[in-house]
């Protein structure tokens, strides 16, 4: 699992992950939406060619963790087999979370 930046938990943040496993065809991106919006993160979620799901979003250090768990989690919808991820610090690139096409 990536570490996050040194700072304080309100200190915001982007995790950008690729995560692999059954997760197209199978509602993921749009439940990655919701959740996403239901904490407040603002991103991008888009699928690719090989299967995988890329994921980008930012928000507080504390809220990125949870949704980080939740990425993991029996929660999330198919079977997600693998996370890759990297954090950094927040851009502020994005006003919303969408899925990308």
């Amino acid at each position: 699992m990536a570490e996050f930046p040194e700072g304080g938990a309100g200190e915001r943040v982007r995790l950008m992950a690729r995560v692999d496993g059954l997760v197209q065809a199978v509602g993921f991106r749009y439940w990655t939406v919701r959740r996403a919006e239901e904490l407040g993160l603002t991103g991008t979620v888009r699928n690719n060619d090989d299967g995988s799901v890329d994921i980008v979003a930012e928000g507080p250090q504390t809220v990125v963790l949870e949704f980080r768990r939740w990425l993991r989690s029996p929660e999330a919808p198919g079977r997600v087999e693998n996370v890759e991820e990297s954090i950094s610090r927040a851009t502020g690139a994005f006003s919303n979370f969408q899925v990308v096409y």
